[in-house]
């Protein structure tokens, strides 16, 4: 960003509802209102939508065969289940993967789809789908896979383990910190990302210290929007790429990943970042954005080390090759596959991101 101010903003259109308790209403009116005669739910197996929903819902399909970053082959299942059974509306109630099937359906049928969060995800607000096979993750954005309507309730997520909660929180704050620089970076994207770092530490740190709390419950999940908006409009930059091929190519958790690899690319990009790390320090309270956000980290027992979530040291080359050619040209420091097997070294290893 600079001084004249001279940028192009894109903002997506969603309608939002928020309020704990009335996700069923909400649901219930947008159905109505769509003119919905055939539904199509997606949930999972181990976190099935409540029944309050989908009681009301003119439920023809139910669909619990959701998997993390869609794979191709579930996903041309899940299509063509919705086009046998005449499917004019997708409701998916869960976290991203969920989230993600239901763009996958959408993206080849145009189906709409209503999204019920039950994580801090935050992919409901954005027009970006995933898919994964052999060679990896592929992702795109597409104005079809876009939400007709967002359904928020903080009631939805007090299941979610607290260290679930943590690592999901932790990736929707890397949206808004990516949003500061990735290629269609701009003032209003860093508003909206500024204000999601402040909602949701605020957040996470009363769901730490209170898992049944409704305030930091609903705290989040406004950061989680925020987020999403801004990452939405601005685009990947250099955290998602890197996790992208952590999730596609090693099979590394989402959240967890993200959660993980936060701090590192934060310490070795802001130096370069004057603004955002202006926004970051502010946006956390701290004397700089990253010791801000590690000690939002210590608070929330962060998650540490990729070693703990299945990537190999040996795999450490082979991802930064893949890493290299996805790096955005417009990232504040140039990257070298050097740059980026001492930032996975770290990450693996768990080492202080200060080193890099």
């Amino acid at each position: 960003m600079t001084d004249s101010l001279v940028f192009t903003h894109t903002t997506l259109a969603a309608r939002v509802h928020f309020g704990s308790g009335l996700a069923a209403r909400h649901v219930a009116a947008e159905v109505e209102g769509l003119g919905a005669r055939r539904v199509m739910l997606i949930t999972t197996k181990s976190r099935a939508a409540p029944a309050g929903i989908a009681r009301d819902l003119p439920v023809a399909l139910s669909w619990t065969d959701v998997v993390q970053h869609v794979p191709v082959a579930k996903a041309e299942e899940a299509r063509r289940a919705a086009a046998e059974a005449d499917i004019d509306l997708i409701v998916a109630v869960g976290g991203g993967s969920t989230t993600g099937l239901a763009k996958a359906v959408a993206l080849t049928s145009g189906i709409p789809i209503v999204a019920v969060p039950t994580t801090y995800a935050g992919s409901e607000a954005t027009d970006v789908w995933g898919l994964t096979d052999e060679a990896g993750k592929t992702t795109g954005s597409d104005p079809r896979v876009l939400p007709v309507a967002i359904v928020y309730d903080a009631a939805l997520t007090v299941s979610l383990p607290v260290p679930l909660s943590v690592a999901s929180g932790l990736n929707a704050i890397a949206h808004c910190v990516d949003s500061l620089w990735a290629p269609r970076a701009d003032p209003i994207n860093a508003g909206l990302a500024t204000e999601g770092i402040r909602a949701l530490a605020s957040g996470l740190r009363s769901i730490h210290a209170d898992p049944l709390s409704t305030e930091g419950r609903q705290n989040a999940l406004l950061g989680t929007y925020l987020a999403a908006v801004a990452f939405a409009s601005a685009g990947s930059g250099l955290h998602h790429k890197v996790c992208h091929v952590l999730g596609g190519a090693f099979g590394l958790p989402h959240a967890e990943t993200h959660a993980t690899v936060l701090p590192y690319v934060t310490a070795f990009n802001t130096p370069s970042a004057p603004d955002a790390e202006r926004r970051l320090a502010d946006a956390f309270g701290a004397d700089t954005g990253l010791d801000g956000l590690g000690a939002l980290r210590l608070d929330i027992d962060a998650p540490v080390a990729l070693r703990d979530y299945g990537l190999a040291e040996a795999d450490v080359p082979r991802a930064a090759e893949l890493i290299l050619p996805a790096v955005p040209p417009s990232n504040p420091r140039p990257v070298t596959r050097g740059d980026l097997e001492r930032l996975l070294e770290a990450a693996w290893a768990g080492t202080p991101p200060e080193t890099l």
